[in-house]
C-alpha cells in the first residue's frame, strides 16, 4: 500500500467528523483499517508525528574520558565556544580526535548549557489587540545614498506603526526634535482618522525624561498625549527590544526603499520635495496588504480631536540695538 499521507489522513478527519464510520471512512480515505484506527486514536497527522527519541547510544562517546576537562573549563568560562574547546582539547591529545568528531563536541556542550549553562533572557510573544497600542521611533536613512541635485541628503524618518495591523505612516525629519515627533504623530492619526489608547515610544530625549523620574514625560509630549487623550508608555533603558514593533518596521521599509532606489535607477531627486513623495509611495504600497486588519483597527479608535496641536514653540525675545535677536541662547540677525 502506497505510504500514508497528511493528506489522507486529513481526508479521514474530515469523513469521520461527517459522521461516517470508520469502515467507510477508511475506504473513501484510501487507508487500511489498522491504520485508519490508530491515526484516529492518536488525532495526529503522520507529519506530527516526528522521530522518537531513541534512550540509548548508537555510537561509543569519543570525548567521555575527556568530558570531566571540558565541563571544567565550561564552568570556569561558560563562554568558551565549541571550536576554542576542540584546538584546546587537540594540544594535549593530539592524534586523538578526527575532525569529524568535532559535531559531537558541540552537541555535547550544548546539552551542558542547556542544562548547567548560565541562566538566558527569554523573550514571550506580545498579543496584540485592535486599537490597542501604536508604536514609533526615529530612524536614520543615510545608509540609503539618497541625494538632491548631486549633494548628500542626510534625514531621518519619524516612524509610527500600529502593532496589531502593521499599517505604517512615516514623516520625513532632520532630526529628534520634538517638533519632529509632533508633525509625525500628528500625520499619522490624522491620516489614520482615529486614536488608539497607548502610545510607546523609545527613550528619546524629545518625550521622555531621562534625567530624573519625578515625571515620566516632557511636559511639551505630556500635553500632545493629552490633546489626543493617550497613554503614553516608555521602554525600560538599554532595552530597545521593548519597542521592537518599531524597530522591526524600520528594518523592513528600509529595506523595502532600497530595491525601490534600484529599480528607480537613481538615488538622485531634483528637490527634498521630490524626493519626500518617493519613501511615502513605498510606504503607501505596503500598507495595502494591511487593509482587513486595518479595518479591525478604525472601528475600534477613538474620534480625533477638532484642531490638531500647535507645533511651533512660540517665545518671547528681546531685539538689541544692533538687531540682534537672541532665541534659546542662539544670536540671529
Amino acid at each position: 500500500m502506497a505510504k500514508v499521507t497528511d493528506v489522507h489522513v486529513r481526508r479521514l478527519f474530515r469523513l469521520l467528523a461527517q459522521g461516517e464510520g470508520l469502515c467507510q471512512a477508511r475506504r473513501l480515505a484510501g487507508i487500511d483499517r489498522k491504520t485508519a484506527r490508530r491515526y484516529r486514536n492518536m488525532k495526529r497527522l503522520p507529519s506530527e508525528r516526528g522521530p522518537q527519541p531513541r534512550p540509548w547510544r548508537t555510537r561509543v562517546d569519543p570525548f567521555a574520558e575527556v568530558w570531566p576537562e571540558v565541563a571544567a573549563q565550561l564552568q570556569q568560562t561558560p563562554q568558551l565556544q565549541a571550536k576554542t574547546l576542540w584546538d584546546w582539547l587537540l594540544r594535549p591529545y593530539p592524534g586523538r580526535f578526527d575532525q569529524g568528531q568535532l559535531r559531537t563536541l558541540q552537541r555535547r556542550i550544548k546539552e551542558w548549557r542547556a542544562m548547567y549553562g548560565p541562566g538566558r533572557e527569554v523573550y514571550f510573544s506580545q498579543v496584540h489587540h485592535p486599537g490597542r497600542l501604536c508604536a514609533s521611533d526615529f530612524t536614520h536613512m543615510n545608509s540609503l545614498n539618497v541625494t538632491i541635485a548631486g549633494q548628500r541628503f542626510d534625514h531621518l524618518v519619524y516612524h509610527f506603526v500600529l502593532t496589531y495591523s502593521n499599517w505604517e505612516s512615516v514623516t520625513l525629519c532632520f532630526s529628534e526634535s520634538f517638533e519632529s515627533l509632533s508633525v509625525g504623530l500628528q500625520n499619522a492619526l490624522r491620516e489614520l482618522g482615529g486614536v488608539p489608547q497607548r502610545h510607546r515610544s523609545d527613550r528619546m530625549s524629545s518625550a521622555v525624561n531621562n534625567l530624573t523620574e519625578r515625571r515620566d514625560f516632557t511636559e511639551r509630549y505630556q500635553s500632545l498625549l493629552e490633546h489626543y487623550r493617550l497613554v503614553g508608555e516608555k521602554i525600560q533603558a538599554r532595552q530597545a527590544h521593548e519597542n521592537g514593533d518599531a524597530e522591526s518596521s524600520h528594518r523592513h521599509f528600509k529595506d523595502a526603499v532600497e530595491p525601490a532606489l534600484l529599480l528607480r535607477g537613481s538615488r538622485d531627486f531634483a528637490s527634498p520635495v521630490d524626493y519626500e513623495a518617493f519613501p511615502d509611495d513605498v510606504r503607501r504600497h505596503r500598507n495595502r496588504s494591511r487593509g482587513k486588519r486595518l479595518a479591525e483597527e478604525q472601528a475600534v479608535l477613538r474620534p480625533l480631536p477638532a484642531r490638531r496641536l500647535e507645533t511651533c514653540k512660540r517665545l518671547a525675545v528681546t531685539v538689541t540695538n544692533g538687531s540682534v535677536i537672541h532665541v534659546q541662547k542662539t544670536p540671529t540677525r
